[in-house]
């Protein structure tokens, strides 16, 4: 055992002495670190990975000697990164009395030498201090990472389940359109209904049939078509899913209420997905302020000064990616469907008839922009301005 500090807690925490521990997760083994108030030296053990059972009576063996010693009751906080192993783990613990942490890694300070050591060990004692500073009342050492209810889990899993297809879906039409643009073969409607029909005939580049010498690419195409149009029938599926989850949220709330997505697709521009994506990713938690809500996609800037250096380095990208590339998506829906908007006539305004970067970079303020505009619609019902409303 080693230490990690000084002992003890400050005198403004002794109306909540904790057992602190921390938690490695690997698929074989479970590397748990605890320190325990008025000891300083750290425990470890090594518990089967996946063994919750065991983890919890250990942790609970940990807080009971500490009971003992002290003479009174103590809690106990657990950490460990949020990664593969969801969410399950933090809900097993809290429901035997354990408060768990769920830290977002990225969040956690590291040694930034070109070359540290890096074993489990080392990963859990930093945890470990980490989870110490936290408790100590220190802001800002990590930030933790809500755990959604088993049953977010499952409605958001629809969606990102729609994205995994649809990202196959253009993975498969760009592998045809390619196959076709190397024999030169133009105007075929690749990818559309009745596509393979028209194949018999198609003609190369240089005026050839699609015979017997390619038979091999002909029998690929098929192949692909065939993935695709099984590829588009999940999609559909999903999105029959999404809609029934949709109704049945609307059935259980009170009359006259809606669900939130309900109350997005009002806005003339934005689809069922990206309502059903922006409900389940963001506007189900609660947020502080619009800083905090630009925050949790990733959409705020990130200045770089140091002397005289002082430049922008673009938005921080450290929120949540599905949601980030959704806004964006729902940026150029608006822009097109709600021309008339003071949001779109400032981007019209600021970037005119320039492209490239220009354009990109606005793209992203119209996002973070609209991203608050809709946090409020969706909390307060507030309309953003000059916004056309879809009749129904």
């Amino acid at each position: 055992m080693h230490s990690i500090g000084t002992s003890g807690l400050p005198a403004a925490d002794h109306e909540n002495v904790r057992v602190l521990a921390a938690i490695e997760l690997s698929l074989k083994r479970w590397r748990v670190a605890s320190v325990s108030p008025g000891v300083e030296k750290i425990s470890r053990v090594d518990i089967t990975g996946g063994d919750a059972v065991g983890l919890s009576q250990r942790l609970e063996r940990w807080r009971d000697e500490c009971a003992r010693r002290l003479g009174r009751a103590v809690g106990i906080t657990v950490c460990y990164e949020a990664g593969r192993d969801g969410f399950w783990l933090a809900r097993f613990l809290e429901a035997r009395g354990i408060t768990v942490l769920v830290i977002d890694p990225a969040s956690l300070q590291v040694n930034r030498r070109a070359r540290r050591a890096k074993t489990d060990r080392l990963d859990v004692e930093g945890m470990l201090r980490a989870l110490r500073r936290h408790h100590w009342g220190e802001p800002k050492v990590f930030s933790v990472v809500r755990a959604p209810s088993p049953a977010e889990e499952d409605s958001r899993g629809l969606s990102r389940e729609r994205e995994a297809l649809v990202k196959e879906r253009t993975r498969q039409i760009n592998a045809v359109k390619a196959l076709l643009t190397a024999q030169g073969v133009a105007g075929l409607g690749a990818c559309r209904r009745g596509w393979l029909d028209r194949l018999a005939a198609a003609r190369t580049g240089d005026g050839r049939a699609l015979g017997e010498h390619l038979r091999h690419r002909l029998a690929r195409l098929a192949r692909l078509g065939r993935r695709l149009d099984e590829v588009n029938r999940q999609i559909a599926e999903v999105e029959a899913e999404l809609a029934d989850l949709d109704h049945r949220r609307a059935v259980d709330l009170p009359a006259g209420a809606t669900t939130v997505a309900a109350r997005l697709r009002r806005l003339v521009g934005i689809g069922p997905v990206s309502a059903m994506v922006l409900e389940e990713e963001a506007f189900h938690r609660s947020f502080a302020n619009r800083r905090h809500v630009a925050a949790y996609v990733g959409l705020t800037p990130t200045p770089f000064q140091s002397g005289e250096s002082n430049r922008e380095q673009g938005i921080a990208k450290a929120g949540n990616p599905r949601l980030r590339r959704v806004m964006i998506e729902v940026a150029w829906m608006w822009l097109r469907h709600q021309p008339d908007s003071p949001l779109t006539k400032w981007f019209q305004a600021r970037v005119g008839d320039a492209r490239g970067r220009v354009r990109r970079v606005a793209l992203v303020a119209v996002a973070r922009k609209l991203l608050i505009m809709l946090w409020r619609y969706a909390t307060t019902g507030l309309v953003p301005d000059g916004s056309r409303l879809s009749p129904t």
